[in-house]
């Protein structure tokens, strides 16, 4: 790559993670990612004071298990809406704000800004779940007494779940990432696509097997440490082996950035139509 194009690249994304996480743009995303904290937090505060928490959560096993349900909710709805929020407003909010203009009037080549904004997007988003997935984690694990914590996490099986769960988290970002930016790119109005895909991939259990392959949860199911019954209405499907998922997703991407830079190529500013 062209030496000049990567010096631009690392201006942008040193630009726009400042916007993405130090504006008040990012005020939905922080309360997004302090989320599932709260919710542990409020479950280990009516079990310590009220003696009243959920059972499983007295054992390792219990813990974990109940974690691989929480992190459904993590990736399905919290990630999920923070990559809507993050990536269509990359391009999108720019035309709101009447500033995309400002990125068209200096010697960049249109695509090298593509790269750059997505990259940005991609690092915040992995920055503020991945925490968020391992302070949840750690938290909840502390119910069974910070020895017993520390050995499953060192001795045991806890560091490779969690480097598992925050794999899927970054994966999750990759992919949810690359189709909110090309979605804010192409539609002038990206909440109705938004809520039909959120509303497809927590559908995804009950789809036939050939339309769960028309989703990013499904290729993500095959890493994750710990499997749960997603119920009896469920349709059994083979996941995908991480050795497949990985480089499909990252060639995805790769295919969506190319469209995404082919158009903004043809995109002028027309903020009165905004």
């Amino acid at each position: 790559m062209n030496p000049l194009w990567i010096r631009q690249i690392i201006a942008v994304v040193r630009l726009e993670i400042v916007k993405n996480l130090l504006t008040l743009r990012a005020v939905p995303l922080y309360l997004l990612a302090l989320m599932p904290i709260f919710v542990v937090g409020m479950i280990l505060f009516v079990s310590l004071v009220f003696g009243d928490g959920p059972s499983e959560l007295e054992s390792l096993g219990g813990t974990a298990m109940f974690f691989a349900h929480l992190f459904q909710f993590i990736l399905r709805a919290v990630v999920y809406a923070g990559c809507v929020w993050i990536f269509m407003n990359l391009f999108r909010g720019e035309v709101l704000d009447r500033s995309l203009h400002y990125y068209f009037m200096v010697p960049i080549r249109r695509e090298v800004l593509v790269v750059g904004k997505f990259l940005s997007g991609w690092l915040a988003a992995v920055l503020l779940f991945a925490s968020s997935t391992t302070l949840t984690m750690l938290l909840l694990y502390a119910n069974v007494g910070p020895v017993t914590a520390l050995r499953h996490l060192l001795a045991g099986p806890g560091f490779g779940q969690l480097f598992s769960y925050l794999s899927v988290t970054v994966l999750a970002c990759l992919g949810y990432g690359a189709i909110f930016l090309v979605i804010g790119l192409f539609l002038r109005n990206p909440i109705v696509p938004a809520l039909f895909i959120f509303i497809w991939e927590w559908a995804n259990p009950f789809l036939p097997a050939i339309l769960k392959k028309i989703s990013v949860i499904f290729y993500l199911k095959g890493m994750l440490p710990v499997a749960i019954d997603e119920g009896p209405f469920a349709v059994i499907a083979e996941p995908v082996p991480a050795w497949l998922a990985v480089p499909g997703l990252m060639i995805f991407t790769a295919a969506v950035l190319i469209a995404a830079g082919l158009r903004i190529r043809k995109t002028e500013i027309a903020y009165w139509s905004e």
